[in-house]
């Protein structure tokens, strides 16, 4: 049995302790939270949040890629949410990948370079500071957005805000 398997059995046995909510894509809290998809961040347990209290955006290093900035205007415009929580984190396997060397290893392994970078940093601070500035200025956002930006130590799982 595949592990997708075992996940699926395991969401087939609490389906039928699912409680039904009225529970909307509008997040109660009107908080949009951009992460990194490295499993040992849990945005829910770091934060103390509930099923529908905001939307969790994440990505190989919560990069603010064009896609980020669509759901972004998406759960602005559409969806109520008036600000934007960046949470990127210590030991992330984007500090010190080399984007070119990646993109070459997979163009010798495909035949095609890929058009996107993986967006590797050396500074961490730096790397927040120019994803808030991404979003800040970005015309597709609104600009009742308030957007701050956290560096998650994953040793201690201290949030540390970067002005």
């Amino acid at each position: 049995m595949s592990v997708t398997d075992e996940l699926l059995r395991t969401a087939e046995e609490r389906a039928s302790d699912h409680a039904r909510t009225d529970l909307g894509a509008a997040p109660r809290r009107k908080v949009a939270i951009v992460t990194c998809m490295d499993p040992r961040i849990d945005p829910a347990a770091l934060l103390g949040l509930a099923p529908g209290d905001v939307h969790v955006l994440r990505n190989a290093g919560g990069v603010v890629t064009d896609d980020t900035i669509r759901s972004l205007a998406i759960s602005q415009r559409k969806l109520g949410t008036e600000e934007v929580v960046l949470i990127h984190h210590t030991d992330c396997e984007l500090h010190a990948l080399d984007d070119d060397s990646f993109r070459d290893e997979i163009r010798r392994e495909t035949g095609i370079k890929p058009s996107w970078s993986a967006e590797a940093f050396a500074d961490i601070d730096a790397d927040v500071r120019q994803s808030i500035a991404r979003i800040e200025a970005n015309p597709f956002l609104l600009d009742r957005g308030l957007v701050r930006g956290f560096v998650l130590d994953v040793g201690t799982g201290r949030l540390r805000e970067i002005v």
